[in-house]
């Protein structure tokens, strides 16, 4: 299969057209291993071998993904309102946490019963289990399992994506969970993973070659 091929097969997934199309080709560990600058070369001429991935830059300048528009949240515009402004306004959530106290009846506590906190949740898990991951079915490997102490109480599953579709390399504010390429961890609740024979999908096996 030539450059060109796969291009024109992933242009049907991520819809940047094969004119627009820059492919760079990444080993296991996130290093870049070559750009694949020819069409005309197979891909096999690049040598990619299992576990390396092909990344999809759009040179389209017109693109919707140009300019960061995707990934870079300051480029969009928010609506802002100053503290003073937003007391005097009826109706907000601090006003209806506010009350929530007085609506609790004398001498009872507030529980919250949360399954995704729960350690039971985790008792099947294991570091280096095979994984998939709601929302989108992303399939990893499981690399953390416990408690997060810059995370919200209860308990956490740390996962190494397959493929770049997660959040991080492994650091959650400052602090190191697991290592794994860039935005190829996600640190999630117990709830959100299912354990199982989940191989690495193969990005063209609902294609004919």
């Amino acid at each position: 299969m030539s450059v060109e091929a796969v291009k024109d097969k992933l242009w049907k997934k991520c819809g940047t057209s094969v004119n627009s199309m820059s492919l760079e080709l990444y080993d296991e560990t996130g290093a870049k291993i070559s750009v694949l600058s020819d069409n005309a070369r197979p891909l096999g001429f690049y040598s990619p071998l299992d576990g390396y991935r092909l990344h999809v830059i759009d040179l389209d300048p017109a693109s919707v993904t140009s300019g960061g528009w995707l990934e870079d949240t300051s480029l969009v515009e928010k609506y802002t309102i100053s503290e003073e402004a937003y007391e005097k306004l009826g109706g907000t959530f601090r006003k209806f946490k506010e009350t929530l106290p007085l609506k609790q009846p004398p001498g009872q506590e507030s529980k919250i019963s949360d399954n995704n906190n729960s350690e039971d949740l985790c008792a099947n898990i294991k570091i280096g289990d095979r994984c998939e991951v709601e929302p989108g079915e992303r399939r990893g490997t499981v690399k953390f399992v416990g408690q997060a102490e810059t995370l919200a109480p209860g308990f956490w599953v740390g996962v190494q994506f397959d493929e770049p579709v997660g959040k991080h390399d492994g650091m959650v504010k400052g602090k190191r969970y697991f290592d794994c390429p860039p935005l190829h961890g996600a640190i999630v609740r117990p709830d959100k993973v299912k354990i199982g024979d989940y191989p690495e999908k193969d990005p063209f096996e609902d294609e004919e070659i």
